[in-house]
């Protein structure tokens, strides 16, 4: 790629409608459950920008937006994946900030609202490297995908109270999204990794740990305590910490250890606390590394189940793993890892540092469908702080000249 070339692309990022488009995505509400809305509204900029766009009707209320900017040969496609769901509504009562409500504002030289981090600011970047090399007057080889899944937030639907399309993440939308023929050579997903690329990330296996009591009016417990569900947990989560800290230990990637986070536990009516619990649960996520398979996790979790029957056999333990979300590595020599590294070099004028992070990304399944991924998105300067999601516009400015830059090596240029 010429000079002359790199720099007419670098600066045909218009930065007025890089936040505009970022903004206008912030200010459409759209929980996981919800993104119908701002699915319409991205379809609609792609084909204002002249893509080949559609909406894939995932389930009510619900939908993927794809946009397809053809290539003029045969050259490799590439991908942007970002999802449109946010990790919150908005409505929490106890997420006060700015930046945790979808209404845009411009701070400090920073977008703050909610989903401006994870990840509609890199949707915006997408869209905005498109536009870039448009204006530049550059047309691929390849292909350009863009697509805006729902339902990638780290949720899951577990029993009758929680059901639902409210609690249907974790790839939904990019499963959907494969599943129905959207494919590429490569994916890059803005996910916020500071200006990083992340070439590997963990995956999750969520668990559940139950034990059993007897269901009593408390005026006809007496002496029974030890048979409490509850009482009978407290023993339990002090013989399942070993384990964490042993699979941490066991699970280590990349000079990090893994981890397990104690998520929930439940048991009891507080509504009715007359009667006595006849079943707890106790939740772990754990965090899996790329190199350890689901099916290797689960035979784990099915051992640590059967050491805890043979200690408690009164107990009534049983469980399950009721996510199983893979993880996602790719080799830091990869063609599109290299596009990525020039890319961000010509822009910042120094080559990317690599990372590998414990978070998930529908990366995971992406690669599981044999699209090689990584993630690589602009600075999250607002999670996990008290003011909520912003992100500085610098960030996204350089982000998306870096995106238009990587197509450009990675797809190749028509002669």
């Amino acid at each position: 790629m010429s000079t002359e070339l790199r720099q007419r692309i670098q600066d045909a990022v218009d930065t007025d409608r890089l936040v505009a488009t970022a903004s206008d995505l912030v200010a459409i509400p759209s929980p996981t459950g919800s993104e119908l809305e701002v699915a319409v509204y991205l379809r609609g900029a792609m084909q204002s920008a002249g893509l080949d766009s559609v909406l894939q009707h995932v389930e009510e209320g619900r939908a993927n937006a794809v946009g397809r900017l053809p290539g003029a040969g045969e050259g490799p496609s590439l991908m942007f994946n970002g999802h449109l769901d946010t990790s919150y509504s908005g409505e929490e009562s106890w997420l006060t900030g700015h930046g945790y409500k979808p209404e845009p504002v411009i701070v400090d030289g920073a977008v703050v609202g909610l989903g401006i981090m994870n990840m509609k600011g890199a949707v915006a970047c997408y869209l905005e490297a498109v536009r870039a090399l448009q204006d530049a007057g550059v047309r691929l080889s390849g292909d350009v995908v863009i697509a805006g899944v729902c339902g990638e937030i780290e949720k899951a639907q577990w029993g009758a109270e929680f059901s639902g399309s409210d609690y249907r993440g974790y790839g939904y939308g990019t499963r959907h999204l494969v599943v129905h023929g959207v494919l590429a050579d490569g994916c890059i997903l803005g996910e916020p990794t500071e200006e990083r690329v992340a070439l590997g990330h963990w995956g999750s296996a969520w668990a559940r740990i139950s034990t059993t009591g007897s269901f009593k009016h408390t005026a006809f417990s007496e002496g029974e305590l030890d048979e409490n569900s509850i009482i009978r947990m407290q023993g339990v989560i002090e013989a399942v910490r070993p384990w964490i800290t042993d699979w941490e230990e066991r699970s280590t990637y990349k000079g990090r250890s893994g981890l397990v986070g104690v998520g929930a536990v439940r048991g009891g009516f507080p509504w009715r606390l007359s009667r006595t619990p006849q079943r707890t649960d106790l939740f772990l996520d754990i965090r899996v590394p790329p190199t350890i398979s689901m099916v290797e996790t689960d035979r784990e979790f099915r051992e640590l189940l059967r050491s805890l029957m043979a200690t408690f056999p009164d107990y009534g333990i049983e469980g399950e793993l009721f996510v199983t979300a893979p993880g996602s590595e790719i080799a830091p020599d990869h063609r599109l890892v290299q596009s990525v590294v020039r890319g961000h070099e010509q822009v910042y004028g120094r080559p990317p540092e690599f990372d590998y992070v414990r978070w998930g990304s529908d990366a995971g399944t992406l690669s599981r469908y044999g699209v090689p991924s990584l993630n690589y998105g602009p600075i999250a300067s607002g999670l996990p702080g008290p003011e909520g999601e912003s992100v500085p516009i610098e960030s996204l400015i350089n982000i998306a000249r870096s995106y238009a830059l990587a197509a450009v090596d990675f797809c190749g240029v028509e002669q």
